[in-house]
């Protein structure tokens, strides 16, 4: 009988990005902190094998204000980005707790 292969051990294991449960109630908690004020609206939580994404938005049918993304590195273990919606670039790279402290800081609309 020949011998049996396992294949995963040639295959390199799926290594999903996702969000800790202390980090997603301290995403929650600025997103309802937010909705609150009247400034976001809807959340997308988006996990694949590149990152972890939470998004807010202000109308379910636009384009996120705001993406928060959990992003694995080598050197630093995780790596954090804030990106604007002008454009898909990252607006900083930093810790959760500077990433939520620069969303804290946006500007906010004022009703008149």
């Amino acid at each position: 009988m020949a011998p049996l292969i396992r294949m995963t051990e040639y295959r390199p294991a799926p290594g999903f990005v996702q969000f800790e449960r202390a980090e997603i109630s301290q995403l929650l908690a600025l997103y309802a902190m937010r909705v609150a004020g009247g400034d976001w609206r809807d959340y997308a939580i988006d996990l694949n094998p590149d990152g972890a994404a939470f998004s807010v938005f202000r109308h379910a049918m636009e384009r996120p204000l705001y993406t928060i993304t959990k992003l694995p590195t080598r050197q630093r273990g995780v790596t954090w980005t804030v990106s604007g919606s002008a454009g898909r670039r990252p607006l900083r790279y930093c810790s959760l707790g500077e990433a939520l402290a620069a969303l804290e800081r946006t500007p906010r609309l004022v009703p008149s």
